[in-house]
């Protein structure tokens, strides 16, 4: 999963990158790089530390998060801006609600709506360019496809300049498909994060209320940043004595995850016990494929368990035994937890 930070000049974005990565970038209020900061974090699953107990494992892999941290926007930089956010798959919008000097009150509605606009204008550029090259392909023979694209272009773009955004124009499957290889800026997930004063921590669970059709999340990302530079046990004594029930990075990992239809399975030998992520519906034979391609290329089977099931049994041959380790083929879809071996030969 790419995460794409965005954000305007002020609004703490770089701070949450730190937090979310343990990077330690400088947070200046306008840095003059055009280069955007680049991080992974792990997925924090507890799963794998029950497995590890199970199987004991040489090697335990988690899931990756990369996160993109892009310049800010100002108009010299858009085309910059606008490289950088393409090809992730969330957008993760940090918007002000501190109070700083040097910068206007903050206003949450009034970011939220400048950031909207912006990459709508964006989406609709592209349409204006897509739409003079049809012109031209449009005088072939091969006519047909053609009309449906302009017609379908003509739509969204009617929409987007009434200032509504890609992802609530009730776009079908087909649709949604059918324009995934332009990369509209609108059309991509995006989970709001609120950055707020340590002293408005206790707002939080009415703030993400007050937001919560966009999704979004609220936490204190200088507070959280600082977090990360301490211990494991220092920093949880001090979530603990904030009343603070989870990290917020974790919490903005699975908001994003969500957003995105993830799951996740896990695979075990002897060497490695390791974490995937795939999307929801996806079969075994996808699902291997993502282990190697040659486990797609040579499926035979996939032996699967659930994860209680082989919590409760504490093996792979004691789940056999009571019926509980499934042979299942190429078609069958993956859920969350499961616990798979995959067959093959090449």
């Amino acid at each position: 999963m790419k995460v794409g930070i965005i954000g305007l000049p002020g609004s703490g974005k770089t701070t949450i990158f730190n937090a979310l990565t343990g990077g330690k970038v400088k947070t200046i209020r306008y840095s003059p790089s055009l280069s955007p900061n680049v991080g992974v974090s792990k997925v924090n699953d507890e799963r794998l530390s029950v497995l590890e107990e199970i199987f004991h494992p040489q090697k335990t892999t988690a899931s990756e998060v990369s996160y993109v941290d892009v310049p800010s926007l100002t108009s010299d930089r858009w085309t910059q801006f606008l490289g950088y956010i393409a090809t992730v798959d969330v957008l993760l919008q940090v918007i002000r609600r501190f109070e700083e000097s040097g910068l206007p009150p903050a206003d949450v509605r009034k970011d939220i709506k400048a950031m909207d606009c912006e990459l709508m204008l964006s989406d609709l550029a592209t349409i204006e360019k897509r739409l003079e090259h049809l012109e031209k392909d449009l005088k072939g023979k091969e006519r047909e496809p053609y009309l449906r694209e302009k017609d379908l272009l003509l739509r969204i773009k009617s929409d987007l300049e009434a200032s509504t955004p890609l992802t609530e124009q009730g776009l079908s499957p087909d649709e949604a498909q059918r324009l995934s290889d332009y990369q509209f800026l609108s059309a991509k997930p995006r989970l709001l994060v609120l950055n707020v004063e340590e002293s408005d921590m206790s707002k939080v669970p009415s703030l993400e209320r007050e937001f919560s059709s966009y999704p979004a999340v609220a936490i204190c990302g200088k507070l959280e940043m600082e977090l990360g530079e301490l211990s494991e046990v220092e920093a949880e004594e001090f979530r603990s004595a904030l009343g603070l029930s989870e990290r917020a990075v974790d919490h903005i990992v699975q908001l994003s995850r969500r957003l995105l239809k993830l799951i996740s399975f896990f695979t075990v030998n002897a060497n490695e016990l390791k974490a995937w992520s795939i999307q929801e519906g996806t079969t075994a034979l996808k699902a291997a494929g993502k282990v190697h391609s040659d486990m797609e290329k040579g499926f035979i089977r996939a032996e699967v368990i659930t994860f209680e099931h082989l919590v409760k049994c504490g093996s792979f041959p004691s789940a056999r035994s009571r019926g509980l380790l499934h042979a299942q083929g190429k078609d069958y879809v993956l859920q969350d937890g499961d616990v798979v071996n995959f067959l093959f030969h090449v």
